[in-house]
């Protein structure tokens, strides 16, 4: 069963925005640092942002200006915002989430950091 659930995605038109959601079922997300990830047909899967714990975000170039994350604790509830969508950014969509630490920027970038993973959530943009 996963240990994350991803919801948000769809089929949405070049240009438009979506938001995708994360959700913990079983523990409470507010101590933890969470990464959001894609993996389009054929590619490796690449790392799009990271919200700390203190709410600290990191962002990939490529999604800068485009992809907003953020929490709220309240909802144990993660997002990301997309904008601007273009066919490339056709994807499986996944959350990620690890107990935060003492690591730095480098750590939360990578995959292999992340302790609890989502199913991931199909977003498909049309031209």
């Amino acid at each position: 069963q996963a240990q994350l659930v991803e919801s948000g995605g769809g089929v949405v038109q070049a240009g438009g925005p979506l938001r995708l959601s994360c959700v913990a079922p079983d523990r409470t997300l507010s101590r933890y640092a969470i990464g959001w990830f894609r993996q389009a047909p054929g590619k490796e899967r690449e790392f799009l942002a990271a919200i700390r714990s203190s709410s600290r975000t990191y962002g990939a170039d490529y999604a800068k200006g485009r992809f907003t994350i953020s929490r709220d604790n309240a909802k144990n509830t993660a997002y990301l915002q997309m904008n601007s969508l273009t066919p490339e950014d056709t994807a499986v969509y996944y959350c990620a989430a690890t107990i935060d630490g003492p690591s730095g920027s480098y750590y939360y970038r990578a995959p292999d950091s992340y302790t609890y993973w989502g199913q991931g959530t199909q977003v498909t943009v049309s031209s």
